[in-house]
């Protein structure tokens, strides 16, 4: 997924028409495609991705455009990825086998606490689909949930709080965590997240996680027969 630093400004309630005339949409415009369907392919390069909550104007237009976003992605190397249950779409490098192509989306990469909080965050959504409820998570649950995580004997609780806040302002500025308005702390898991970590994926890299944990436990004289 493109987690770009930059974001596309929000809907013009006014939009100038679709159509593109012979004169285009400016001077020296040779483009084809409509002025909204542009704006979905903006977004969606702009990332992090286009969702029918946040982007209201914008997702008919990419159910609309589907094949002609998709053609002028293909051409950039790029997929798109949409789902309509969930209704969230976003973009990401084509696999393109064995032929070497230029690299357009930035990547974010994750630190071991980046990594967690995203294992969290995709926990706790599969247990809100499993109950038809929304995903919404409290800051203050958060770091209570990944306490387990830091250094033994708390040798740098005051880093690993910094660290673990940064993870937070990353996944909200990346819309993983998006908040709810009139409640202060409380946020919701994007749906996004589903399409990137499938239940396989969670499976696994959480086993990997607590593996990590019983060795530092281990490690810091605490067997995990002993800690409930």
């Amino acid at each position: 997924m493109n987690w770009s630093d930059d974001m596309i400004e929000p809907e013009s309630a006014n939009p100038p028409s679709e159509g593109v005339g012979d004169a285009g949409l400016f001077p020296g415009d040779s483009g084809s495609l409509p002025f909204e369907a542009r704006r979905v392919l903006c977004q969606l390069l702009a990332g992090p991705s286009v969702d029918a909550e946040r982007h209201a104007l914008l997702w008919p237009v990419l159910l609309r455009e589907e094949t002609a976003i998709r053609a002028r992605l293909c051409e950039l190397f790029l997929e798109l990825v949409l789902d309509r249950d969930l209704r969230v779409a976003f973009v990401r490098q084509a696999d393109t086998g064995e032929l070497e192509t230029p690299t357009l989306l930035r990547s974010s990469p994750l630190t071991f606490i980046d990594s967690v909080l995203l294992l969290a965050l995709r926990q706790r959504l599969a247990e809100a689909e499993a109950q038809g409820q929304r995903a919404v998570v409290e800051v203050d649950e958060l770091h209570a949930q990944l306490a387990v995580y830091e250094p033994p004997q708390g040798t740098d609780r005051a880093g690993f709080t910094k660290k673990l806040n940064a993870a937070i302002e990353k996944m909200k500025k990346n819309n993983v965590l998006q908040p709810i308005r009139g409640s202060e702390g409380r946020h919701e898991v994007s749906p996004t997240l589903k399409l990137l970590f499938s239940a396989e994926d969670v499976q696994a890299l959480g086993a990997v996680y607590r593996e990590h944990l019983a060795g530092a436990r281990i490690l810091d004289g605490v067997t995990p027969e002993e800690d409930d």
